[in-house]
């Protein structure tokens, strides 16, 4: 069976605006204030945790690592306890893949997201059983872009090795693509922009209302 696997934040949903209050509740605990902004900081979010609490903590000259290993957790149950509160599905995202599944495909999401807060966010979204398989950060002892967590999802859907491909936003998913020898889409509409293109994979689309077309130019 031919598959496609997508990615989560960034790809199929704009989560940036929770993200980044789970990490300002952790910079207001500690007195510093709102260091994060919901517009100009949301690549950073999408990078995960820690990356918004070190660039947070860089602006007020705190560089010590302990602070974001020691509010990291404070960050996870901040942002699951509000994780549907400002994110939305990107236009079109469930009627492509709506319209793969018609057209014979099965599809999954391989996220960096913990496992329990992506089941969570796609459970309160409403839209869980629209995928097959989900793997997370932790369900495997590897993440994205080792390749395996990629072919699990695949595996978990009975999916075909080598009739597949990725769905993505970052050059992380170039870089899981390319590691599991299979084709990448990267969406222009994340926050990384148009700067997608750089990265070299196999297309790019601005809208979902592409993406099937694309995907079947793929040859799966």
């Amino acid at each position: 069976m031919r598959t496609v696997i997508f990615d989560l934040d960034g790809t199929l949903v704009d989560s940036s605006a929770d993200l980044i209050a789970a990490a300002n509740h952790c910079f207001r605990a500690r007195g510093l204030g709102d260091l994060l902004d919901p517009a100009a900081d949301a690549e950073t979010a999408f990078h995960g945790g820690r990356a918004m609490l070190t660039l947070g903590f860089s602006r007020v000259d705190e560089h010590d690592k302990a602070l974001v290993e020691e509010d990291y957790p404070r960050l996870l149950e901040a942002y699951g306890a509000r994780i549907a509160r400002h994110t939305t599905l990107y236009p079109g995202a469930m009627e492509a893949v709506g319209a793969l599944v018609e057209a014979g495909y099965g599809v999954g999401i391989c996220t960096n997201k913990p496992e329990a807060l992506a089941e969570k966010l796609l459970a309160e979204l409403g839209v869980r059983e629209a995928f097959g398989a989900m793997v997370g950060a932790d369900t495997l002892a590897v993440r994205k872009p080792d390749p395996e967590p990629f072919h699990e999802t695949v595996r978990r859907l009975g999916g075909t090795p080598g009739r597949t491909c990725l769905v993505g936003d970052t050059e992380t998913d170039r870089l899981t693509a390319q590691a599991a020898k299979v084709p990448s889409v990267l969406v222009t509409f994340g926050p990384a922009g148009e700067t997608v293109a750089q990265w070299g994979p196999d297309a790019v689309i601005g809208a979902f209302g592409e993406l099937v077309e694309v995907v079947e130019g793929l040859g799966l």
